[in-house]
């Protein structure tokens, strides 16, 4: 199929909104809202989610459509504003009346979309790892939770295999996703005896360039003789110079491991990786995996990218489970109205890229497996550990003793994201 695009214009917006799939009328197609930065910090890793988004609907309009349509994408570019991203949600659902939205990377941006998503009862996909403590009957978020990224990496690192690592670097950037999964982080350190004296935790902005004070501040704390580990939770453009500045400050894995929730495949393209070989990446998804659907994910990705180059990762895998789950979950409703494909969603199942199945739980989250994994000088990253089976998703963190008795359940008779356990399930 032809692929086109036409502007439309929109007064006071930052930026463009684009039509892909060709000039239709709006009756005769399945339209699909993209949300993603284009430009600003967040483009280094939104673009290729947009690109992702783009690949799945031509995949679906060449084997005929959904429900007897073609899908058309409406693609809108929040440039890393986040306001904005509140903006043009709302454009999507009333101007532009999309009957879906797959979009937003950092947590602010999502922060920003929740109240207008949930009062014009629009559904959200959002495919990137997160904080957790949220449960919107809104919102399907298939990136992983803290428990199923977070607490299984430091778990790893302090363990035999990854180092027994006592004293714990919390390097984040400056905003509710760093924040609160260090929150969390903290509280389940200190659950294993660790002292909050034994945990450096520091914030930057978004776009931050100048690493040197902080790695050398990293270098002193680990100077103390005990095994010293950094947790990243860095977002954006800012991990390019933070990496150049840990090779150039000569940090290497066995002697201080960096473990990152938001660096893939995409982020480290654009380094020079061999002086990070043996730092670690947490996530449910590598390029590296070998499994016949990887394969021909990624043979699909090239050839609509026209990029043998062009890595895939795990925020795509995300976005590739919601997309197909959202595309069955229509067909098995008959509908793409909002609160019949809620309905239809749970329980669906969709094949993971990396083997097994992911499954779409009553309280908006996925089970799915954790892999942690080596950076290559390659720029890939190999597994080194892996969950043996699925984990669930979990909205509510257990070591947050005001989260730990909620429960999200979206079914009857719960019907609710924030319930508080009965006292039966409180105990388990």
């Amino acid at each position: 199929m032809k692929k086109t695009f036409k502007a439309v214009a929109i007064a006071g917006a930052v930026a463009a909104t684009f039509v892909y799939g060709g000039a239709v009328q709006a009756a005769e197609t399945i339209k699909v809202g993209v949300l993603h930065s284009l430009s600003g910090t967040m483009a280094i890793s939104e673009t290729t989610l947009k690109d992702t988004v783009l690949m799945m609907i031509d995949d679906i309009n060449a084997k005929g459509g959904l429900l007897g349509k073609k899908l058309e994408a409406v693609v809108v570019d929040p440039a890393s504003n986040w306001p904005l991203f509140a903006e043009k949600t709302r454009e999507l659902i009333e101007k532009e009346k999309v009957d879906v939205i797959f979009g937003c990377w950092t947590s602010v941006s999502r922060k920003s979309v929740l109240p207008v998503i949930e009062e014009l009862n629009g559904m959200l996909f959002y495919p990137v790892q997160y904080e957790g403590e949220e449960s919107s009957r809104n919102v399907f978020y298939t990136g992983a939770a803290p428990n199923q990224q977070a607490i299984p990496a430091v778990e790893y690192l302090m363990g035999e295999e990854g180092g027994e690592a006592k004293r714990w670097v919390l390097l984040g950037t400056d905003y509710v996703y760093p924040r609160t999964t260090n929150k969390i982080l903290r509280a389940f350190l200190n659950s294993k005896g660790v002292k909050d004296a034994d945990i450096m935790e520091n914030y930057t902005p978004f776009g931050h360039s100048d690493w040197q004070t902080i790695v050398a501040d990293v270098k002193k704390f680990a100077s103390a003789g005990l095994k010293t580990a950094v947790v990243s939770t860095i977002n954006g453009d800012a991990n390019v110079p933070f990496y150049k500045e840990l090779g150039n400050q000569g940090i290497k894995a066995e002697d201080i491991p960096v473990v990152a929730f938001s660096v893939g495949e995409e982020e480290l393209a654009g380094l020079d990786t061999k002086p990070l070989v043996g730092h670690l990446a947490a996530w449910n998804y590598f390029m590296s995996e070998e499994s016949p659907a990887n394969a021909a994910f990624i043979k699909k990705w090239h050839a609509f990218i026209k990029d043998e180059k062009r890595p895939t990762n795990d925020p795509m895998e995300a976005t590739y489970i919601g997309f197909n789950m959202w595309t069955q979950a229509v067909q098995q409703a008959g509908t793409t109205s909002v609160d019949a494909v809620r309905q239809a969603m749970y329980g669906q199942k969709v094949e993971n890229l990396t083997g097994g199945v992911a499954v779409m739980n009553t309280n908006h989250h996925l089970s799915k497996p954790v892999l942690i994994g080596e950076i290559q000088a390659n720029g890939q990253i190999e597994t080194v550990s892996k969950t043996d089976g699925l984990v669930v998703g979990d909205a509510w963190s257990d070591f947050i003793p005001e989260s730990a008795k909620l429960t999200a359940d979206w079914t009857y008779p719960w019907v609710c994201g924030n319930c508080e356990k009965p006292m039966h399930m409180s105990m388990k």
